[in-house]
């Protein structure tokens, strides 16, 4: 699906900074840091228009957050389709790349009566095998 396809099935309007953000983390193989993604684009918008388009997007499960430590934050697709929903991520230690494992899936945590689980995130580090060879 293109950019403005992905936002008409969320029911979500269709503005450029949104159609450019799903545009550039679409056409990289790996996950994107919002500087990344600025970068990109070019700066052509205020931090504001990022920094809602960014959550809209999160909110809506078009994008992802893949939060690597407290100093690493990246963007993907694909949390919108549902066979990518838990799955765990690869960061590369040479080169900072992140990539989406779609078929290493988180398992299911069994949790004590009343405890609900709003977010697993599986983070696998090592390196890539780019850096490997």
């Amino acid at each position: 699906m293109n950019p403005s396809e992905i936002l008409f099935s969320h029911n979500l309007k269709r503005t450029s900074c949104r159609e450019g953000i799903i545009q550039v983390i679409g056409s990289n193989e790996t996950a994107l840091s919002e500087q990344e993604i600025r970068q990109q684009l070019e700066g052509n918008y205020d931090r504001t228009t990022y920094f809602r388009s960014f959550k809209t997007l999160e909110d809506s499960g078009i994008i992802h957050k893949i939060v690597v430590d407290n100093q690493t934050i990246k963007y993907a697709l694909g949390a919108y389709n549902k066979e990518n929903r838990k799955h765990a991520h690869f960061y590369c230690s040479k080169c900072q790349k992140v990539k989406c494992m779609t078929t290493v899936l988180t398992p299911e945590v069994p949790m004590p009566e009343g405890y609900r689980i709003s977010e697993t995130n599986l983070i696998i580090k090592g390196t890539c095998n780019n850096c490997n060879c």
